[in-house]
């Protein structure tokens, strides 16, 4: 899966000359957190997130008055809040190395370029959503944590096992282990009865971590929401 399967495609964008108040009241319009910023020629130089707009804004505890702040926001240019130096890839990046380039560059957001030139964007949401896929988040299913030590045929080995208990695997994804050498296996089956398959998976040597059926739909968080004010002691 590449990025451009998932991006948002033609973000909003505006020039780095545009104004303060300009992009703020775009971003709140449009409901977004990023401004990709381009130049008169449309090429990316520049991004602006939702934080920076705010910490460009005056203190609550200015002295100056409100036609004053107003004057001095109005004066305020995009290029003069950008970061300038913008990490991007192109439409053909693999999904994993952007939730890798945005883990080691600690960012929030991936600009999407064809020319240097902003085609979308790919959030953290994004793979959220996309991490939510792959691990068949949304699936209903026997859901089975294995460990194994990395080896040629031990996914195929595990596969058969499933399929002699008319199981279909759903989703599959592999995660490091202890060490170079294990693997852990999150795999969602279903049509496999539970207990008949976890026989048979320790008799084939595969050692199950977990096992959990979500046949009954995702699982239910708790809801923690404090009311009312504190008692004074």
């Amino acid at each position: 899966m590449l990025v451009k399967d998932r991006m948002t495609p033609n973000p909003v964008t505006v020039t780095d000359d545009s104004s303060f108040e300009n992009a703020l009241h775009l971003m709140k319009e449009k409901r977004i957190r990023r401004l990709p910023i381009v130049n008169k020629e449309g090429k990316l130089v520049g991004i602006v997130v939702q934080k920076d707009l705010f910490s460009a804004s005056p203190s609550k505890a200015t002295s100056l008055s409100v036609f004053e702040v107003h004057y001095l926001l109005s004066k305020l240019k995009m290029k003069d809040v950008m970061t300038k130096r913008v990490v991007a890839v192109g439409e053909d990046c693999p999904i994993e190395e952007a939730a890798r380039l945005m883990v080691d560059y600690k960012i929030g957001c991936l600009p999407i370029v064809r020319d240097d030139k902003p085609v979308g964007i790919i959030t953290e949401t994004d793979i959220f959503k996309t991490f939510v896929e792959i691990l068949g988040g949304r699936e209903k299913g026997l859901r089975l944590t294995l460990d194994v030590t990395e080896g040629k045929g031990v996914l195929a080995s595990m596969a058969s096992v499933i399929a002699q208990h008319d199981g279909n695997i759903v989703s599959l994804a592999t995660f490091s282990g202890r060490d170079s050498n294990d693997r852990i296996v999150t795999v969602k089956v279903t049509g496999a009865p539970k207990e008949a398959l976890l026989k048979s998976l320790e008799e084939a040597r595969e050692k199950v971590l977990n096992a959990v059926d979500m046949s009954e739909g995702g699982y239910v968080p708790r809801i923690i929401e404090q009311k009312g004010k504190h008692a004074e002691g």
